[in-house]
């Protein structure tokens, strides 16, 4: 019931289509009992009462009957069409809408093929539920109700006979409700796990093809998909038990029909038109009978997919905004953090940071993979909640800031670089939309991109492939730095943006935001000393935990984690003088 009554929120608002389609619905369905009726009419007085003169206008009747209700049928299916492709587009927006506001944390959770799979295969059995299946429920029981009132007017007797049959239909076609329902959960969830794999190996290929994995990413897929094959299987299994029943029981009524009724026929309990009429209208409680089955079918697969689709729309961010906001729309860049803690799960990946930032400062954090640099700078913006302590900006905890204020004050250069399907300059500017062709050269030649965009055939107009494809490593990172630049905050943070530039080029890049960076709040995270040697501050992550902190030469001088990084990427030091060599 709940995927019911949450789907009818989007349905309503289309009641008027959905109204006068229903209406036709019944219309049609009356309309279906005509041509039986005559046709017992016609046998009775048209072939045995030799009343020739009615056949005419009898054939008329049945003519334009059919007529109109193909008309009538095609206006409610157009209708509940419309109302079913209005709604769906609600719903997804809905979704999609609901997507942009989750935490970092939800999508390190979730596989991108479940979440692909609730915003095509489910949300298309829910738009097939709405298009289809109701108005189907519906039309079939009408011609039930008007199929057994008519029947029950020529002959009750014979009518209460062919009733005997529906009470084990409905038994068994109700086993196959609840037995086929968790079968349809298994399907799904299988199927989301297929696409996991499958976009994992698509957005991976190159990998696979650098390591010859071609027929181990084959093999994998076929694990899933051999699981998948035994998740129809099974809820086939179900359909084999009982849908023979359901089907046998509803063709029984035409063998009921001849057998009883050409004994009353015999017995002149009925005439011969009764009993064609009869035999005519045994679709009434036949065609409602098999279709129950499938009926059923449909209706436990959308509330299969609409409860899935129900459980992505209640998930809610945990990083919420304040009721009581900070009114200041500029941050200044003044940061601390206080005794600040954090924990993935159960795992502790930072402990006790402390630390002071003045605007206009350059702080840069290295450390050894996974000593918890990146999640350092996540916290300040928010994108996990630190789990003990607090973190300030200009004095106010940040979860008194809006978090999309908070947000356009900081600018990320990203460790992962993700590029869109666009041009360079789309991409340049996705944090600035309304910035000038000009602003856009002017971020890209500060983050040395400028020349090899120029160099390109079509400048900054070249569509960029999916996630960057067709760009180097070190191209995608400039790119990236541009993008972050071009947004002019007050914070900017770039978490290993030159790793993968030559050192001429990273000191070229590095001479050009000298500058930029005079008035800005700055976190470089690398693992280059070149990188970091001219920061303010220099932080050393080890663990969860500030290990060392300093400038440059202080931290030489104190020959610790730092200096041991020195001397493996440079090999010398003049311990006597206290100063670098060369």
């Amino acid at each position: 019931m709940m995927a019911f009554r949450w789907v009818w929120k989007y349905a309503k608002k289309y009641n008027i289509k959905i109204i006068i389609g229903f209406i036709l619905v019944i219309i049609c369905s009356a309309m279906n009992m005509v041509a039986p009726y005559l046709s017992g009419t016609i046998v009775d007085r048209v072939i045995m009462g030799k009343e020739s003169n009615i056949l005419i206008p009898l054939l008329g009747v049945i003519t334009a009957v059919i007529l109109l209700r193909s008309i009538l049928r095609y206006i409610f299916l157009i209708l509940l069409e419309n109302m079913s492709q209005d709604s769906i587009f609600d719903i997804r927006n809905d979704i999609y809408s609901n997507l942009q506001k989750l935490d970092f944390d939800f999508f390190d959770k979730t596989s991108t093929g479940d979440i692909m799979n609730k915003m095509t295969g489910d949300i298309d059995a829910v738009r097939h539920f709405l298009a289809w299946v109701g108005y189907n429920v519906l039309e079939n029981s009408f011609i039930f109700l008007f199929g057994i009132a008519i029947m029950f007017s020529i002959n009750y007797k014979l009518t209460l006979i062919l009733l005997m049959f529906t009470p084990p239909i409905a038994y068994f076609a109700r086993k196959l409700a609840i037995d086929v329902k968790p079968t349809f959960f298994n399907v799904r969830q299988q199927f989301s796990k297929l696409n996991s794999v499958a976009q994992e190996n698509i957005s991976g290929n190159r990998v696979v093809k650098a390591f010859a994995k071609e027929e181990f990413e084959i093999g994998k897929f076929g694990k899933e998909n051999d699981e998948f094959r035994k998740r129809n299987i099974d809820s086939a299994k179900v359909w084999r038990k009982y849908l023979p029943i359901i089907d046998s029981l509803s063709i029984s009524l035409n063998i009921v029909i001849i057998l009883i009724g050409g004994i009353m026929v015999i017995n002149q309990s009925i005439t011969i038109g009764n009993l064609v009429t009869f035999n005519a209208m045994i679709f009434t409680i036949n065609n409602p009978m098999r279709m129950a089955g499938w009926l059923i079918n449909d209706i436990q697969r959308f509330s299969a997919s609409g409860e899935k689709i129900i459980e992505l729309m209640n998930t809610k961010p945990k990083i919420k905004n304040s009721e009581n906001q900070v009114e200041e729309d500029r941050i200044k860049g003044n940061i601390e953090f206080k005794n600040v803690n954090f924990n993935y799960g159960d795992e502790e990946v930072l402990e006790n940071i402390n630390l002071k930032v003045s605007p206009g400062q350059t702080i840069a954090i290295i450390g050894h993979t996974g000593s918890g640099k990146s999640t350092f700078v996540s916290l300040l913006c928010r994108f996990y909640e630190c789990t003990k302590g607090e973190i300030l900006i200009d004095g106010y905890d940040i979860k008194d800031f809006n978090l999309r204020r908070l947000r356009k004050n900081i600018a990320v250069a990203m460790q992962d670089i993700f590029l869109f399907s666009d041009t360079i300059e789309g991409n340049i500017a996705y944090g600035l939309p309304t910035a000038s062709m000009d602003e856009v050269r002017w971020a890209a030649g500060i983050a040395g991109a400028d020349d090899f965009i120029n160099k390109m055939e079509e400048g900054y107009d070249t569509i960029v492939g999916e996630r960057g494809v067709g760009l180097s490593g070190g191209q995608k990172q400039r790119i990236s730095l541009a993008r972050a630049l071009l947004k002019n905050p007050s914070i900017i943070i770039l978490d290993d943006t030159t790793s993968s530039l030559d050192i001429q080029t990273e000191n070229n890049i590095r001479h050009s935001l000298d500058k930029y960076f005079k008035d800005k709040t700055t976190f470089i995270i690398a693992h280059r000393i070149s990188s970091v040697k001219n920061a303010d501050m220099i932080l050393v992550l080890n663990n969860g935990r500030i290990v060392e902190r300093g400038t440059h030469s202080e931290l030489l001088v104190k020959k610790g984690e730092y200096y041991n990084v020195y001397i493996n990427q440079f090999g010398n030091f003049d311990d006597a003088k206290g100063k670098e060599v060369g």
